[in-house]
Formats: structure tokens, C-alpha cells, sequence
């Protein structure tokens, strides 16, 4: 009884994403202090430590091949930082030029993708331990051994990594899929709660909720995506990953048409009060948020996926319902029974997609399973990627130039007052400086509070263990934690890192000389990015907020124009297809992370953030409408009605355009449109003897060119306030 147990409750914690990093972390700081134990080298502990948290922090996820490129890449690097900032020390003008031009260049590296920017961000991290380094040491004495303890712990852990990425290849895979899992189950759950029959329920809200959670499911998709390109590379996809690159496009698949809408949900709840067919809707689509929560447990565990009969019982009682309403005969009720009916077609849809995923090997492969690898291959993208970036209106180029500033700031400040352990400045400025003011202000609270937790653990535990060798076991476990905590709580990473430093330093010196200093030093540090942020071009949220929503109207006139040119040619999930779609949601997502970014900057700056909110409302809305066109376009149209309803849509992808335009330049933008207005009462007049294809593509298309309005009108205000101002 308990064997079984004791199984399911380690696989559980195995299948953790955090752990298995954590388990690496573990190994590599115990090797490292069971060797300076042995040999009696107390000094070479700090160094070692620093340069495993160093690699450990620079590590990306890649086949082992990939792992050992990187990782000798990472050692390069490294190896260059540390012997720079050993031969600069003593010439503080050339080292504080040698730092800016470093550091803008290592953040430049961001521009060439995540791995890259992970890259650059560990060097410019073990470049600043290094400086703490030669600080400790009181000068340049002992000028090769230094670096070479740091980049010794850095190329221990990243043979770890090779080697674990070797054995154990697949769980990063089966880790990124499962998230997205259970991100998608959460977002079935939030579709559910809008077919609550309630009179005047507030759907608006319940659609914000939905559409920050579709900001987690895209990236959630984009991860995953990453991971998987990792392993297939240009090559064909080994059986294994081929299975995890099926299940990948089905949970594309579902996203489509869990996004998908048919419906203005007030009138199906004013219709249809007294009926049970929308709490058959709820219910079914909780039941599929549930089955893809459990399906991503089982891609964890590696354990097989069960669809449960629930769910085939609650789809059969849905069309029961929808019989029974059918045979009332209410003229009233026709239009709706027939969004109705579209609905219960893609639920059952969505109940075959699921069940497919039972036995992922026996899915069809897809006709185009090309993935769209971002980074560069070539020295000539590399220079073109950079060179785009290099202009003040980017994002990138505006952070680089501030973090640059900023630790040259820092170092000046250490030199006109010489505070002990002055170099911690520039780490918690490194740590802290983030692309924007929101992020930079929630990182600088977490890191002081972070730091006034581990000091006043360290002064208790100080106390109660004043055996070295019992710290140096605490710096261990302090070191894991931080690794365990430090994307989803900063605050309490903070505190173990705060721990491993006192306890590491304590093991060459007086641990309790380092409170003060590290508690100083974290306040200057803070403070120096926050005005960094704050004063070096700025980047308010609200100011972009414009070019944001341009893009997002941009990218959904892109994803009709790609699924109308499939209802004339043919269902076919292409690259161009995918593409479209992903970019689409990329930009729904990433104005919701816009918006949230923008609620934590001075009020003065987030004075358009309602408005934003309500546009985000009514761009998701827009973004499900036509989802809902994509989930049904292997239906081939009637010939007699292509033409039209081809012409139609992209008018309606033109208007998009207009608007986005209208954004774009902060032009006069034109409040309302009679020819939009005509043409979205011309798609709702829908003959009785249409076809029903005809019906679902001409009710799909009205539901988007009645969006058109509402945004036109609120792009229309945000410019004419913008302009006044």
C-alpha cells in the first residue's frame, strides 16, 4: 500500500519543472564543497559557488549536442568577463568605459532571441562576481587563479547539464507540454463561465479574465514550440518527439476552437432563461477544461491518458437539449438555434480532438509540420537583426543603454563613497534594472524585502549553527532554493541567495560584518535602477499603447485574410496558416502584458489604461469570431456564394487595416463608417433556404464587421484625446 504510494509521490515530484534544475543545482554546489572540504581549500569555495549560479543562470534548453555547444559558447565568454575584469581593476577610467560598452552590447545580444539574451545576461552576471571577487581579495594578487575557479564551477555545472540533458532529453518536452496543458484547461474553464444564464452578467469582465488567460496559453504554445524545435532541428523528428510534436499541433488545434465563439452570449442568456442548453454548454466545456488538465498530468507523469465517457454523455445530452428546443418550433429562437448548432458542432469537435489524444501516435501527420525557427543562421542575420534594433524607438536598444548607464553610475557612486562590499551595488542593479518601470518596481520591492529576510535568517541561524561546516551545508540548501523560487517567487529566492552569500563569505571571515553592507548596498543598487528607468528613456507603457493596438488589428486582418483564402482553396494547416494564427494570438497576449505593465507605472501614464482594457475586450471578442471561422474552414462554400463572401471578408480585413493605420500615424480617424454598417446588416440578412456552409462563414463574418464599430469608436477617442494632450 504504502510502496505504491511512496512510487506515485516521487514520480510526482520528478515530473516538477523546477526540480530537476534544482537537482543539478544540488549536485554541483555539494561536488564543489565536498572537494574545497577535502583539499582544505576554504577560499576557493566563493568562486566555485559563484560561477555554478553563473552557468546555472545562463543555462537554455537544447538537445545535449546543442547543451555542449552552448555550454563551451558559455565558458568562452565567461572565461574572456573574468580575465577582463581582472586586467582592468586597476585603471577605473578603461574598466567603467570597458562595463558600459560591454554591457549594452551583452543586452544587444537580446535582439538575436531567448538564448542569446540568457547568454549575455550570465556573462554580464559572472563579470560583476568576478569584480566581488577581486574586491574580497583586496586587489589583483592570485590574478589567475580567480577566474579560474569561477569558470571552473561554471564548466562543472555545465557538464552536468550536458550530461542530464543527455540522459534525460525528453523531460524539458514533456514538462513544456504539459503546461500548456493545463494552461488550456484553465482557459476552457473561463469559456465556461460565460454561458452562465444569468440576466445582465457581466460578460465584459468575465472576457478580460479570458483574455489574460489566453495570454498564458500563447505562451505557454511559443515555449513548447521551442522545445520541440530544439529536438528536430532541420532534420526528420525521432518516433518519440514526433509523438510530442502531434500533440503539440493538437493542442494548436484545440486552442482554435476553444477560442472560437459563434454567439452574443446576452442574447443566448435572454433567450434561452428558462432552458437548461446553455448549462449543457457549461458544463461540457468544464468538462474539457478537465480532461486537459488531466492530460497534461498524464504527459508528466508518463502515464496514459484516460478520456473519460462524462464527457461523450454530457456532448449527447447538449444535442438532446437542442432537439428538445428544436421541436418548439419558436420562430424567434431560429437565428440563435442555428449559432447554437454551430456551437454544439465545434464542442463535438473539440470531444474528437480530445479523445484523439488517447493515442497521439495514431494522429495523422501533418502536411506541413515545418516550425518557424526565429534565430539567426548566419553572421549577415546576426548583423541585420542588431542593426534593426540599434535605434531609440527600440525596446531593447532603450533597456541596453539604460542598464549601461546605470552600472556605470553604480561604479561611480562606489568610488566617491567606498562602501564595504561596494560591488553588490552593481549586482542588484544588474538584478533589478528591468525593460520597464512596472517590472522594475515589483523586482526592486521583492529584492529588499528578499534581503532583509535572509539577514535576519542569517543573524538566527548564525547563532543557533556557528559550526562552519553545518553553514556550508545551509549555503548548499540556500543555493537550491533560490533555484527552485526564483521565476515564481522572487522575493523568497532573494532571501536564499542572501543566505548563501553570508554563509559562503562567513566560511574565509566575519559573516557578521557582511549585514549592514549587503542591506546598503541593495538600497543603493535599487534605487540606482529605479532612477535609471525612471529618467533614461523612459518606456511608458501608455505611450506604445497605440502601436500595440495597431498591431493587434494588423495581425487579426492578416488571420482572416489566411483563413478566407482556405475556404477558397482548402483546409490545409500550412506554415503561412499557422503562422498567421500564432501571431495573431501573440498580439492579443501581448497587449494584455502591455496593460498589466501598465497599471504599476505613476498615474500620469496609465490614464489611457480603461480604455485599453475595453479595446482589449473588444479585440479578443474579434480574435474568437474569427477563430470560430477558422475552426469550420474545411467546409467548401457553395460556388454561387463564394465570390461575395471572398469580397466580403476582405473588406472587412481592409477596415482592420484602416484603423490599424489610424492608430499607427495618430491621424484623423473617421468615429463612424456607413459602408461598414451596410455591409455588416448586408451579412445578417440570411436567406432561410441557405446553405448552411454559406450560413455559418456569412453569420461569422457579420459577428466580425459588428466589432468593427465599437473599435473604430474607441481608436477614434484614444487618438482625439491623444492629440489634445
Amino acid at each position: 500500500m504504502h510502496r505504491p504510494r511512496l512510487r506515485q509521490s516521487l514520480r510526482r515530484l520528478w515530473a516538477l519543472d523546477k526540480f530537476s534544475t534544482s537537482l543539478r543545482v544540488f549536485i554541483a554546489l555539494a561536488g564543489a564543497l565536498a572537494l574545497c572540504w577535502w583539499q582544505g581549500w576554504e577560499h576557493g569555495l566563493i568562486p566555485l559557488f559563484l560561477g555554478i549560479i553563473a552557468s546555472a543562470l545562463a543555462e537554455t534548453d537544447d538537445s545535449w549536442q546543442g547543451r555542449l555547444g552552448a555550454v563551451l559558447v558559455t565558458l568562452a565568454s565567461f572565461s574572456a568577463a573574468a580575465y577582463a575584469v581582472e586586467f582592468l581593476f586597476p585603471y577605473p577610467w578603461l574598466f567603467v568605459i570597458a562595463l558600459a560598452f560591454s554591457a549594452f552590447c551583452l543586452t544587444m545580444l537580446g535582439a538575436l532571441g531567448e538564448r542569446f539574451a540568457t547568454l549575455g545576461s550570465g556573462t554580464l552576471i559572472l563579470a560583476v562576481y568576478s569584480m566581488i571577487g577581486v574586491e574580497q581579495r583586496g586587489g589583483v594578487a592570485g590574478l589567475w587563479l580567480e577566474p579560474l575557479l569561477l569558470v571552473a564551477g561554471a564548466a562543472w555545472y555545465g557538464l552536468l547539464s550536458v550530461i542530464w540533458n543527455g540522459l534525460f532529453a525528453h523531460q524539458p518536452l514533456q514538462q513544456s507540454l504539459a503546461r500548456l496543458f493545463r494552461e488550456l484547461g484553465k482557459y476552457l474553464k473561463l469559456k465556461a463561465a460565460l454561458f452562465e444564464p444569468v440576466r445582465q452578467l457581466d460578460v465584459e469582465q468575465r472576457r478580460l479574465a479570458l483574455a489574460q488567460q489566453n495570454g498564458r496559453v500563447v505562451t505557454a504554445l511559443n515555449a513548447a514550440k521551442e522545445i520541440i524545435l530544439h529536438r528536430v532541428g532541420n532534420g526528420r523528428p525521432a518516433p518519440k518527439v514526433n509523438r510530442y510534436l502531434k500533440l503539440y499541433f493538437l493542442a494548436q488545434d484545440i486552442h482554435e476552437r476553444a477560442s472560437s465563439s459563434h454567439y452574443p452570449y446576452n442574447e443566448l442568456a435572454e433567450a434561452f432563461f428558462h432552458s437548461d442548453v446553455l448549462f449543457r454548454c457549461q458544463r461540457l466545456l468544464r468538462l474539457h477544461g478537465e480532461a486537459c488538465e488531466r492530460l497534461g498530468s498524464a504527459i508528466e507523469l508518463r502515464q496514459p491518458f484516460e478520456y473519460r465517457e462524462l464527457c461523450s454523455q454530457a456532448l449527447e445530452d447538449l444535442h438532446a437539449s437542442l432537439d428538445h428546443l428544436h421541436l418548439q418550433s419558436n420562430p424567434a429562437w431560429r437565428r440563435l438555434l442555428r449559432s447554437l448548432g454551430a456551437l454544439a458542432g465545434n464542442l463535438a469537435n473539440l470531444d474528437l480532438l480530445l479523445g484523439n489524444a488517447c493515442n497521439p501516435d495514431a494522429l495523422a501527420d501533418e502536411q506541413d509540420s515545418s516550425l518557424l525557427d526565429r534565430e539567426p543562421h548566419s553572421l549577415r542575420e546576426v548583423a541585420e537583426r542588431i542593426g534593426q534594433q540599434l535605434t531609440p524607438t527600440s525596446l531593447l536598444f532603450r533597456h541596453a543603454l539604460r542598464l549601461s548607464m546605470a552600472l556605470a553610475a553604480g561604479y561611480g557612486l562606489l568610488h566617491l563613497i567606498h562602501p564595504t562590499q561596494g560591488y553588490w551595488i552593481l549586482l542588484t542593479t544588474l538584478f533589478v534594472c528591468q525593460p520597464n518601470y512596472g517590472a522594475t518596481r515589483l523586482k526592486l520591492v521583492q529584492r529588499i524585502v528578499g534581503t532583509l529576510i535572509g539577514l535576519g535568517l542569517g543573524w538566527a541561524l548564525f547563532d543557533l549553527f556557528p559550526d562552519p561546516r553545518i553553514q556550508a551545508l545551509f549555503a548548499v540548501v540556500a543555493g537550491v532554493a533560490f533555484f527552485a523560487t526564483r521565476s515564481t517567487r522572487y522575493t523568497l529566492a532573494t532571501a536564499a541567495i542572501t543566505l548563501l552569500v553570508l554563509f559562503c563569505f562567513n566560511q574565509i571571515g566575519d559573516g557578521y560584518g557582511l549585514f549592514l553592507p549587503r542591506l546598503v548596498d541593495t538600497l543603493l543598487g535599487g534605487l540606482i535602477a529605479g532612477l535609471a528607468v525612471f529618467l533614461i528613456l523612459p518606456d511608458w507603457q501608455g505611450r506604445r499603447l497605440g502601436r500595440m493596438l495597431a498591431n493587434t488589428l494588423s495581425c487579426n486582418s492578416a488571420y482572416l485574410r489566411q483563413i478566407i483564402a482556405q475556404y477558397a482553396n482548402g483546409k490545409r494547416d500550412d506554415l503561412g496558416y499557422r503562422l498567421a494564427r500564432r501571431n495573431a494570438h501573440n498580439a492579443d497576449a501581448a497587449l494584455s502584458t502591455t496593460l498589466g505593465n501598465m497599471l504599476m507605472e505613476p498615474g500620469h501614464f496609465r490614464k489611457d489604461a480603461d480604455q485599453g482594457f475595453r479595446f482589449l475586450v473588444l479585440s479578443h471578442t474579434l480574435l474568437s469570431y474569427l477563430s470560430g471561422l477558422g475552426a469550420h474552414r474545411g467546409e467548401q462554400l457553395p460556388q454561387a456564394a463564394q465570390a461575395q463572401l471572398l469580397e466580403q471578408a476582405e473588406i472587412l480585413a481592409r477596415s482592420l487595416d484602416e484603423i490599424a493605420a489610424g492608430l499607427r500615424s495618430e491621424g484623423p480617424l473617421a468615429i463612424h463608417s456607413d459602408e461598414e454598417q451596410a455591409l455588416a446588416q448586408e451579412l445578417e440578412q440570411i436567406a432561410d433556404d441557405a446553405d448552411e456552409r454559406q450560413r455559418l462563414v456569412q453569420t461569422q463574418l457579420a459577428l466580425i464587421g459588428r466589432q468593427l464599430a465599437p473599435l473604430r469608436t474607441l481608436a477614434a477617442h484614444l487618438q482625439k484625446e491623444r492629440n489634445q494632450r
